[in-house]
């Protein structure tokens, strides 16, 4: 019976990553341009929650803040980075689909896909504060010193006053003078943002003053063949700034890999 059941959430998660459908934008690499494109070598490993749909993740003191999706399985958790222990964790009722978050001060905030909400939660407690109305979807969340910037699938970036919501100013993203679309998960590391392009295992590198994408890190290989089975697209970037620490992840990824950036 317990195969059973095993066999049949295995069915019913596929059919729910099958209807979460996003169409594949412009992907600026394949367009013969001379942009950079930069590697990567791995510092290490650490286990992580195959179960987690990572939508977002951050570090603060130490600690991984993260927020999963799908619909109720969506949630914002604590996690020991080198363990992978969910030291804390808050279910999100079940018909919201969780996407990005980010840590600010006292506070945690988290878009959801396709339903126009924004939590705000306490950082120590996760009770929740507060919420605000969006239009169109909430996909990935990171934060400047003054602004959250938010991306919605597009190639634009949003950026929202924290104390309101109220969106400041819009940012279009150009690569090789092409617009560049879905952008994912997002984290604002030693002035430039750096963003996962969904659907590949590449990440942008932002100018946040211009929009124009200066290069390109290409992640893939992170996983092997073996355990790539299973699992979902590459989406979870998180910068140690105390520590000068990039850490990567995935949907369903059964690792965390602290990595170091290096020129092709």
């Amino acid at each position: 019976m317990a195969r059973v059941r095993r066999f049949l959430s295995s069915c019913l998660l596929v059919v729910a990553l099958m209807l979460v459908r996003r169409t594949p934008g412009f992907a600026a690499w394949q367009s013969g341009s001379a942009m950079p494109v930069f590697g990567y070598t791995v510092v290490h490993t650490y286990p992580h929650d195959r179960d987690a749909f990572t939508q977002g993740l951050q570090v603060v003191d130490g600690i991984f803040y993260e927020g999963t999706g799908l619909n109720g399985r969506s949630s914002i958790r604590r996690v020991k980075i080198e363990t992978g222990e969910v030291l804390q964790k808050r279910d999100v009722p079940p018909q919201y689909f969780g996407e990005g978050i980010t840590v600010r001060g006292t506070e945690l905030f988290q878009l959801t896909w396709q339903t126009g909400v924004a939590f705000v939660y306490d950082r120590q407690t996760f009770a929740p504060k507060r919420q605000y109305k969006y239009t169109g979807e909430g996909w990935g969340l990171t934060q400047d010193k003054t602004m959250l910037i938010m991306s919605d699938g597009t190639e634009y970036l949003r950026f929202l006053d924290p104390a309101t919501f109220t969106e400041k100013r819009r940012l279009r993203v150009m690569a090789a003078g092409q617009p560049l679309k879905n952008l994912n998960e997002l984290e604002l590391v030693k002035g430039e943002i750096l963003a996962n392009v969904w659907q590949t295992d590449y990440v942008a590198r932002i100018d946040p003053s211009t929009g124009v994408v200066t290069g390109y890190i290409d992640f893939r290989g992170l996983l092997t063949p073996r355990e790539r089975e299973g699992t979902d697209v590459l989406n979870g970037i998180a910068w140690d700034e105390k520590s000068d620490r990039l850490f990567i992840t995935g949907k369903l990824w059964p690792r965390v890999f602290e990595v170091r950036i290096t020129r092709k």
